[in-house]
Order: structure tokens, then sequence, then C-alpha cells
């Protein structure tokens, strides 16, 4: 049981180590911004997150008009 746990928590520990080499020997290393809106050819063709187009659509003046495709009458 003690020799599982100490694999694990070494194989842990490697994942962690690889996964920060980037982080750790690159001068100012960070990880790659990987959302729409930090994207420059996303932003040159016009697309951006949904989640910042409904959170401007419910702030503006005036709100979100509903669309309704089969009105009751």
């Amino acid at each position: 049981m003690l020799k599982l746990i100490l694999f694990s928590v070494i194989i842990l520990a490697i994942c962690i180590l690889l996964l920060s080499v980037r982080i750790i020997f690159l001068k100012n290393g960070r990880f790659v911004k990987t959302h729409v809106s930090s994207s420059k050819a996303m932003r040159d063709r016009g697309i951006t997150c949904v989640q910042s187009q409904d959170f401007a659509q419910r702030h503006r003046r005036g709100g979100v008009k509903e669309h309704v495709k089969n009105p009751r009458t």
C-alpha cells in the first residue's frame, strides 16, 4: 500500500514538473493563452467570445429584444 502511494506521488510530481518546464526555464515564461479574445487571427476575422457578446448585450441600453418564431395569439 505504501509503495503504491509513493509511486503515485512520484508520477504526479513528474507530471507537474513536465507541465511547468516552460514556466521554469524560460525568462518570463507563461502558459499560452487559448481564449478566443486573445487570438489576433480571431479578432481580425471578427470572431469574439460568446460569453463576452452575451455580457455586452445584457448590459447595453435598451436591453435585448426577444424574437418569437411562433407567437400564440
